[in-house]
Protein backbone atom coordinates (compact mmCIF):
# COMPACT_ATOMS: atom_id res chain seq x y z
CA UNK A 1 0.00 0.00 0.00
CA UNK A 2 1.50 3.40 -0.73
CA UNK A 3 0.80 5.83 2.45
CA UNK A 4 1.45 9.19 2.62
CA UNK A 5 2.79 11.13 5.97
CA UNK A 6 2.59 14.38 7.24
CA UNK A 7 3.25 16.31 10.68
CA UNK A 8 3.96 19.69 11.92
CA UNK A 9 6.28 20.27 14.77
CA UNK A 10 4.22 18.68 17.38
CA UNK A 11 3.88 15.62 15.90
CA UNK A 12 7.42 14.90 14.40
CA UNK A 13 8.66 12.45 17.65
CA UNK A 14 5.69 10.43 16.95
CA UNK A 15 6.42 10.15 13.35
CA UNK A 16 9.63 8.74 13.98
CA UNK A 17 8.12 6.39 15.62
CA UNK A 18 5.77 5.66 12.66
CA UNK A 19 7.90 5.46 9.59
CA UNK A 20 9.67 1.96 11.03
CA UNK A 21 6.18 0.40 11.61
CA UNK A 22 4.98 1.69 7.83
CA UNK A 23 8.40 0.24 6.32
CA UNK A 24 8.07 -3.01 8.16
CA UNK A 25 4.76 -3.70 6.82
CA UNK A 26 6.37 -2.98 3.32
CA UNK A 27 3.81 0.39 2.49
CA UNK A 28 5.42 2.65 0.56
CA UNK A 29 5.76 5.66 2.39
CA UNK A 30 5.53 9.69 0.90
CA UNK A 31 6.67 11.51 3.52
CA UNK A 32 5.22 14.68 2.98
CA UNK A 33 7.44 16.48 6.33
CA UNK A 34 8.22 18.38 8.17
CA UNK A 35 11.39 16.76 9.31
CA UNK A 36 12.21 19.50 11.99
CA UNK A 37 10.80 20.71 15.61
CA UNK A 38 10.19 24.54 14.25
CA UNK A 39 7.25 25.72 14.13
CA UNK A 40 5.03 25.56 11.05
CA UNK A 41 1.28 25.88 9.69
CA UNK A 42 -0.37 22.45 10.07
CA UNK A 43 -2.83 22.88 7.09
CA UNK A 44 -0.31 22.87 4.26
CA UNK A 45 1.17 19.40 5.42
CA UNK A 46 -2.63 18.15 5.73
CA UNK A 47 -3.12 19.37 2.36
CA UNK A 48 -0.17 17.98 1.15
CA UNK A 49 -0.96 14.37 2.43
CA UNK A 50 -5.04 14.84 1.57
CA UNK A 51 -3.91 15.63 -2.06
CA UNK A 52 -2.06 13.11 -2.58
CA UNK A 53 -4.66 11.09 -1.13
CA UNK A 54 -7.54 12.40 -3.10
CA UNK A 55 -5.33 12.05 -6.65
CA UNK A 56 -5.17 8.11 -5.67
CA UNK A 57 -1.42 8.73 -6.01
CA UNK A 58 -1.54 7.19 -2.73
CA UNK A 59 -4.75 4.85 -1.01
CA UNK A 60 -4.17 6.38 2.61
CA UNK A 61 -2.83 9.20 4.32
CA UNK A 62 -1.57 9.43 8.31
CA UNK A 63 -1.42 13.33 9.76
CA UNK A 64 -0.17 13.68 12.88
CA UNK A 65 -0.14 17.11 15.17
CA UNK A 66 0.00 17.70 18.78
CA UNK A 67 -3.10 16.90 19.58
CA UNK A 68 -4.59 15.86 15.77
CA UNK A 69 -7.60 17.85 16.16
CA UNK A 70 -6.12 20.71 13.95
CA UNK A 71 -5.15 17.89 10.88
CA UNK A 72 -8.95 16.37 11.23
CA UNK A 73 -9.81 19.70 10.59
CA UNK A 74 -7.82 20.66 8.20
CA UNK A 75 -7.97 17.66 6.52
CA UNK A 76 -11.72 17.13 6.06
CA UNK A 77 -11.93 20.41 4.04
CA UNK A 78 -11.42 18.04 1.32
CA UNK A 79 -14.26 16.48 -0.12
CA UNK A 80 -12.45 13.48 -1.29
CA UNK A 81 -11.34 13.07 2.36
CA UNK A 82 -12.38 11.05 5.77
CA UNK A 83 -10.23 11.88 8.11
CA UNK A 84 -10.79 10.12 11.57
CA UNK A 85 -8.87 11.12 14.67
CA UNK A 86 -8.20 8.12 16.82
CA UNK A 87 -7.20 7.72 20.17
CA UNK A 88 -7.85 4.10 20.66
CA UNK A 89 -7.73 0.91 19.08
CA UNK A 90 -11.59 0.44 18.74
CA UNK A 91 -12.14 4.33 17.10
CA UNK A 92 -9.38 3.02 14.70
CA UNK A 93 -11.24 -0.03 13.96
CA UNK A 94 -14.38 1.43 13.73
CA UNK A 95 -13.49 4.56 11.70
CA UNK A 96 -11.94 1.84 8.56
CA UNK A 97 -14.64 -0.92 9.16
CA UNK A 98 -18.05 1.55 9.22
CA UNK A 99 -16.83 4.97 7.64
CA UNK A 100 -14.16 3.56 5.17
CA UNK A 101 -11.28 6.70 6.54
CA UNK A 102 -8.73 7.05 4.12
CA UNK A 103 -7.04 9.45 6.45
CA UNK A 104 -6.08 8.48 10.01
CA UNK A 105 -4.92 11.85 12.31
CA UNK A 106 -3.12 11.54 15.63
CA UNK A 107 -2.17 13.88 18.39
CA UNK A 108 1.31 13.10 19.39
CA UNK A 109 0.99 14.71 22.57
CA UNK A 110 -2.58 12.76 23.86
CA UNK A 111 -1.43 9.41 22.61
CA UNK A 112 1.83 7.56 23.78
CA UNK A 113 4.18 5.80 21.14
CA UNK A 114 3.50 2.08 21.85
CA UNK A 115 -0.63 2.93 21.58
CA UNK A 116 0.18 4.84 18.71
CA UNK A 117 1.20 1.92 16.63
CA UNK A 118 -1.24 -0.06 17.26
CA UNK A 119 -3.85 2.27 16.24
CA UNK A 120 -1.73 2.43 13.17
CA UNK A 121 -1.40 -1.31 12.81
CA UNK A 122 -5.69 -1.67 13.35
CA UNK A 123 -6.66 0.86 11.00
CA UNK A 124 -3.96 -0.24 8.29
CA UNK A 125 -5.09 -3.90 8.60
CA UNK A 126 -8.93 -3.24 8.95
CA UNK A 127 -11.21 -3.48 5.63
CA UNK A 128 -14.17 -1.84 5.14
CA UNK A 129 -17.36 -3.61 6.03
CA UNK A 130 -19.28 -2.24 2.58
CA UNK A 131 -23.51 -2.72 2.41
CA UNK A 132 -25.23 0.00 4.69
CA UNK A 133 -22.10 1.67 5.95
CA UNK A 134 -21.15 2.33 2.05
CA UNK A 135 -25.06 3.85 1.47
CA UNK A 136 -24.20 5.86 4.41
CA UNK A 137 -20.76 7.71 3.31
CA UNK A 138 -22.37 8.53 -0.38
CA UNK A 139 -24.87 10.71 1.64
CA UNK A 140 -22.13 13.34 2.06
Amino acid sequence: MKIAIGCDHGGIALKEVILPLLAEFGHVVHDQGTDSTLSVDYPQYAKAVCDLVADNTCDRGILICGTGIGMSMAANRNKKIRAALCTDMYSARMSREHNNANVLCLGARVTGPGLAEEIVRIWLTTDFAGDRHLRRIEMF
